[in-house]
């Protein structure tokens, strides 16, 4: 079943912005950390940002200066700011929820939108 739901990948030039976006239930939002990881092709999935209930943040190295990670908590949703998109921001950017739980963590992943940085 889909828990989480992505939006607002697409094409863009290089230098350009998006803003990605990822709504989840209530009961996900509101207990999780949530986060931004990406998969470019030829890859692995690698992390780009999170964000714990309380609005701390954490950063990939190649996300920090250009990307922000924020959260609504009223809509559920948490958001990816993306500025000075390089082509090598190119990939599939997941939507997750991680928690911590007795026997160990349980995460959870959207299905994804494809970002494309391009000339």
């Amino acid at each position: 079943q889909v828990q989480l739901v992505e939006s607002g990948g697409g094409l863009v030039q290089p230098g350009g912005s998006l803003r990605l976006s990822c709504t989840a239930s209530e009961s996900i939002f509101a207990t999780n950390v949530m986060g931004w990881y990406r998969q470019a092709p030829g890859k692995q999935r690698e992390l780009v940002a999170t964000i714990a209930p309380g609005g701390r943040t954490n950063y990939a190295d190649s996300a920090k200066g250009r990307f922000t990670i924020s959260r609504d908590n009223a809509k559920n949703t948490v958001y990816l700011q993306m500025n000075s998109l390089k082509p090598e921001d190119t990939a599939v950017y997941y939507c997750n929820a991680d928690k911590v739980v007795a026997g160990g963590r349980y995460t959870r992943w959207g299905q994804g939108t494809q970002v494309t940085v391009s000339s």
